[in-house]
């Protein structure tokens, strides 16, 4: 026990110092929400890789999709980083950096406004994001009450309380540097700490080749006859694998959250160090997650599981291994939950306070009103979502736990696509965007409530969020085609920036740095 805690506290010194050294670099909006566009291409690669995984990958989904797909769950892990990161960064990186530093643009519901030329679009988007980031951010609590409970047998109340509270530390003092420099020294943590909790669960085994052999003698009449199913390389539901693949790793480039992340990118070499850091991290963090969330029924009986839920996979694999290890993933988990969750509130208060109060509930505000503002905003959708999760925990409501995979299809499926073609394609109109809009958040709405009316391949959150953010591919082209095209000279002006010349032109390149 005293180790434990030793590290937390360790834990809790470190970030709460890097918020107060920050503190005082804080003196516009622009250093407070995007560190003043001048992040180091670890530091962004870390922030991006870290907001991306948290406690309902390592525990949550790791262990239900670990559970439902073993061996073969890697997929997802491997898509998360070859689609979610890398091809992310290829596609949109640059891009992004180029056009929102140039059209003056701090937030993704922002960029929306001006690119499209519609305030009801920047405040549509807003909504979107502050609506559904909230049970998202909620859901980060839940992968952590089981670990802690193991850990130090402590209410789940005590582990939201230290959570929330340190979040709203360090991000209220140090802005978005502070998150990312803490992001970094967070995902150092996870790094480690994945690689030794793989390491002792393939050692309670035998080692890799026995776990596998043992993985393949597991059957579950349930799921499938065929044998050896779970050590098989596509495991029993290839079409469900593919819908998780998509939506967790196409996903994130429509989440405001991560996006973001490439607004703040300060040169060329940023982007190429990145993209490869990124991919690299994703491929340990990710890959090893779902890798060890495959051998979840080793430790696991199906009864258990049916008892205690998904979530219960992951604790029962390391409950009888040494306290020293035991400390050191709740840490990681801890690590990963506060990196995602402080990206979450900096995202919804920058964008609620930017792009919905200013100019419209609030016509004149300052910059100290604007910074005053957002950091209120953190602090108050920090204790909204630690409400939430504690009113899910005490009340055992599986309905808000559910939202996780709601909040991600709606946002990722109204936001993937306007963004996308806005950053390539000149025709793109705003009636095309309003419409992907109102379709992604009917459709993971409509998903809440008539789940029963659903065709059966789209009952789950995970394959409807997919199929929203696929159909939104579509949806923008069709409907901007069969609209008026937007104005053509405010649309060459938008496009304009990747005409200015550097060493070459800025779509290719944002010259030395």
């Amino acid at each position: 026990m005293f180790a434990k805690v030793s590290l937390l506290v360790i834990f809790y010194a470190v970030t709460i110092f890097v918020g107060m050294y920050f503190r005082k670099r804080n003196t516009s909006v622009d250093s407070f929400v995007l560190g003043g566009r001048s992040v180091g291409p670890w530091l962004t690669a870390f922030a991006y890789g870290t907001s991306y995984f948290s406690a309902v990958v390592f525990v949550g989904y790791a262990g239900q999709f670990g559970w439902r797909f073993g061996i073969s769950a890697v997929w997802i892990g491997l898509g998360n980083a070859f689609i979610g990161s890398l091809l992310a960064w290829a596609v949109l990186a640059r891009r992004t950096r180029v056009m929102t530093r140039y059209l003056g643009s701090a937030t993704m519901p922002d960029f929306f406004g001006i690119r499209y030329g519609s305030g009801a679009l920047r405040v549509g988007a807003s909504i979107i994001t502050s609506v559904f980031l909230v049970p998202y951010t909620a859901s980060l609590y839940n992968g952590l009450s089981r670990l802690f409970a193991m850990a130090f047998s402590v209410d789940f109340t005590v582990c939201i309380a230290a959570m929330a509270v340190l979040t709203a530390v360090y991000v209220i003092m140090g802005g978005y540097t502070a998150t990312a420099v803490n992001d970094f020294i967070q995902g150092v943590i996870m790094l480690f700490g994945i690689v030794a909790v793989i390491a002792a669960v393939l050692g309670a085994n035998g080692g890799f080749i026995p776990s596998l052999e043992a993985l393949a003698r597991v059957e579950d009449p349930s799921v499938s006859s065929a044998p050896g199913i779970f050590s098989s390389f596509f495991g029993p539901a290839p079409l469900d694998l593919l819908g998780v693949v998509l939506l967790t790793s196409v996903g994130t480039w429509g989440l405001p959250q991560m996006v973001q992340k490439f607004y703040s990118i300060r040169s060329e070499k940023n982007i190429n160090t990145g993209t490869v850091v990124s991919t690299v991290f994703a491929v340990v963090i990710s890959g090893g997650c779902y890798f060890l969330g495959g051998f979840g029924r080793l430790f696991s009986d199906p009864a258990a599981v049916s008892a205690g839920g998904f979530d219960s996979i992951i604790p029962a694999m390391l409950s009888g291994f040494p306290s020293l290890l035991i400390g050191i993933v709740v840490l990681l988990v801890f690590s990963a939950s506060i990196s995602t969750l402080s990206a979450l509130v900096m995202t919804s208060a920058s964008t609620f306070t930017l792009d919905f109060l200013k100019g419209n509930i609030i016509k004149s505000m300052g910059e100290k009103a604007q910074l005053f503002v957002i950091r209120l905003l953190i602090a108050a959708f920090i204790a909204i979502s630690s409400v939430i999760a504690t009113v899910q925990y005490k009340g055992g409501i599986g309905f808000i736990a559910q939202l996780m995979g709601i909040s991600w299809g709606a946002l990722a499926g109204a936001f993937l696509a306007p963004f996308l073609y806005g950053l390539y394609w000149k025709r793109v109109t705003k009636e095309a965007v309003w419409c992907n809009f109102i379709f992604s958040t009917a459709l993971m709405t409509a998903n809440i409530f008539f789940r029963g009316a659903f065709p059966a391949a789209l009952r789950s959150p995970i394959n409807a969020g997919a199929f929203a953010m696929l159909a939104g591919l579509a949806i923008v082209p069709a409907v901007s085609l069969m609209t008026p095209a937007p104005d053509r000279k405010r649309v060459d002006g938008c496009f304009a920036c990747y005409e200015e010349e550097v060493a070459v032109r800025a779509r290719e390149s944002l010259g030395k740095g």
